[in-house]
């Protein structure tokens, strides 16, 4: 018995530094309410060092007691008898990846590979974006994640025994074989996390383990010569966070989730009932075949009759929105170009061509073109002939959009910091968000409010950047907030649709999804309908956050949905945009392309504007 409280009734297992028991807690004397604890022996004999020890044993529980993720077992309590300090956590039903691998005959395939590599990259991207400091797991390896009862994937093992290791310069933590090559030289970043991740599903698709192999010789083996399933596109990724160099991977788990995603969007199949006949290849309004699309001879489902006005085909992925003058259509490209059409009939007219690809939506502000760009800048161009009016530059990628209020500029970046710009591109203020800030923000008359990567979602002062409240949900808020009846509405990376009080930011209510949400939401009368990578979208009471309707996809939505009169419009990585009813989310019809469907439409008089990883540009009717 434990601090009489714990009664010890079996052994989970036993390691160089600790011990794991399974216990009761008879605190509940009614019912059976099981829990682990970790043991750790304090081995030194110095009074001095074993002080030190309980207080960094302490410090160290006190954080994992803090941190708030379903893949983190909860710390529940933590207390020291004699020479011996236990930590309190939720009990974990499973089976580690090691004995999973073990009971396997067949090697690990693709789709469930990727969606526990997900899985453990959103977890690890909680641990690097904490504050102050990041915290590195400095030990992932299969025996140190469990596929639990309901096969989601837990982390376990913190490695609260490395406190109790003699502490000198150059100790190595962590183990040979799924530890980076800079951790044995004592040196702990996020980058060796992405490693040993890496190393972690080398040995879960090849079966080999790295233990039993010469260290850092991942690249003489290859993971495609003992698993011909595995894409060469997966493999890369796997192979970059295995690099040698820490500079040559991955800087951390929110830029290798990003690699992972395009890896699953491009491997889920394109499914659905399809039509590939004379009669399905759409016709322009002049009765004339438009080529690009006819090249690449997309399906129409459901409704013979939805065949598009025009499309354009650009050199690569369309994963942003269009913007839409009274003439131009306006729209960005991961082949680094931002192409003007004529909006009649998607005529070439010009295209700026940026240092790297176009990841934020371009805005049309009087008579310019604001855009952000992976190469770090902002561009002001002349809507008319893509002339450079004024470019501000950042410290890292910009996927923000830029919005304006007041003649003023607003758009975050990858460094961190959300910028207002007069509209001569001079600086007028930047705020600290400390993470990247990748949603667009909402500017009202007096406040603006957008989220970071890091969970955090901030309202500030539009006049001076002033914080004026923030608040942390569990995970990234790539979606990005828009307010309705003084309500701030969102989606997060944690699986929930937020409402908060506009001027406090107090939680009025939370709605779960089963996915992660990337997608933003907009307001219909009295629902807020958001799309998740569950491949649902979904329709909430506006006051309640209570499920009106749902509709399901093939595939994910991380579209943001469109309004246009009484119908919702929305793409899939099923590669289909969707017009729904907003009243009860019934299908009106849908139109299917040749790769998913990321981008946001854009409907301007009754026109529906949007792209697709296929590299076409749509005008679909409503």
């Amino acid at each position: 018995m434990l601090q009489d409280r714990y009664r010890i009734v079996g052994t989970l297992g036993v390691g160089g530094f600790s011990s794991v028991y399974q216990a009761r807690d008879m605190r509940f004397s009614n019912v059976t309410k099981l829990c682990a604890i970790k043991e750790m022996v304090i081995a030194a004999p110095d009074p001095q060092i074993r002080e030190l020890t309980i207080k960094s044993f302490e410090r160290e529980a006190s954080m994992l007691a803090m941190l708030d993720h379903p893949a983190i077992p909860d710390v529940s309590d933590y207390f020291t008898e004699g020479d011996r300090s236990y930590l309190v956590i939720d009990l974990i039903r499973g089976k580690d990846l090691e004995v999973w691998l073990e009971d396997q005959k067949d090697y690990l395939d693709q789709e469930t590979a990727l969606e526990w590599m997900t899985q453990l990259c959103d977890v690890l991207a909680h641990l690097h974006h904490q504050k102050p400091q990041p915290i590195v797991f400095r030990d992932l390896k299969p025996s140190n994640i469990m596929l639990d009862q309901y096969a989601r994937i837990r982390i376990i093992d913190f490695g609260i025994a490395k406190l109790f290791e003699t502490d000198r310069k150059g100790t190595m933590i962590g183990t040979e074989g799924y530890s980076p090559p800079e951790q044995y030289r004592g040196q702990a970043t996020p980058a060796g996390d992405i490693y040993a991740l890496g190393a972690t599903f080398h040995h879960l698709l090849t079966r080999q383990d790295p233990r039993l192999e010469p260290p850092f010789t991942f690249a003489e083996r290859p993971i495609h010569a003992v698993n011909p399933s595995i894409s060469p596109t997966f493999e890369s990724v796997i192979m970059r966070c295995l690099s040698y160099d820490p500079k040559d991977r991955y800087k951390d788990a929110s830029e290798l989730l990003e690699a992972l995603n395009v890896v699953s969007q491009a491997s889920k199949p394109i499914t659905g009932e399809t039509t590939l006949t004379p009669q399905a290849i759409p016709y322009a309004m002049d009765g004339k075949a438009t080529p690009a699309y006819a090249e690449q001879g997309p399906a129409i489902i459901k409704e013979g009759h939805i065949q598009p006005i025009w499309t354009f085909k650009c050199e690569d992925e369309i994963r942003s929105r269009a913007a839409v003058t009274q003439d131009t259509v306006l729209v960005g490209a991961y082949d680094n170009n931002l192409y003007a059409l004529s909006r009649e009939k998607g005529e070439f007219i010009w295209k700026f061509p940026a240092q790297d690809g176009f990841g934020s939506s371009p805005h049309v502000y009087q008579d310019s073109v604001l855009i952000g760009s992976v190469d770090k800048h902002l561009y002001s161009l002349v809507v008319k002939n893509g002339r450079v009016n004024w470019k501000y530059q950042t410290q890292a990628p910009i996927y923000s959009s830029p919005v304006e209020r007041f003649d003023h500029i607003f758009f975050g970046s990858d460094d961190g910091y959300l910028y207002a710009l007069s509209s001569q591109g001079r600086l007028v203020w930047k705020a600290n968000a400390y993470s990247p800030v990748r949603s667009t923000p909402f500017a009202d008359d007096e406040r603006i409010y957008f989220g970071t990567e890091g969970g955090y979602v901030f309202c500030l002062e539009l006049a001076s950047g002033k914080v004026k409240w923030q608040t942390q949900a569990k995970r990234a808020v790539t979606s990005s907030p828009i307010v309705a009846e003084d309500i701030v509405f969102f989606g997060s990376m944690d699986s929930t649709i937020y409402a908060l009080d506009a001027g406090s930011g107090y939680t009025i209510w939370r709605s779960r999804t089963r996915r992660p949400i990337i997608s933003s939401p907009i307001v219909k009368d009295d629902m807020v309908i958001i799309g998740s990578s569950d491949g649902s979208v979904y329709a909430v009471d506006l006051g309640s956050g209570r499920q009106m309707w749902t509709f399901e996809t093939e595939g994910q939505v991380t579209s943001s949905p469109a309004i246009w009169e009484d119908s919702v419009y929305i793409g899939s990585t099923d590669g289909c945009v969707y017009c729904l009813s907003a009243k009860r989310g019934e299908l009106r019809w849908q139109f299917k392309t040749q790769g998913p469907v990321i981008s946001p439409p854009t409907i301007v008089d009754g026109v529906v504007y949007v792209g697709s990883t296929d590299h076409l540009i749509y005008a679909l009717p409503v």
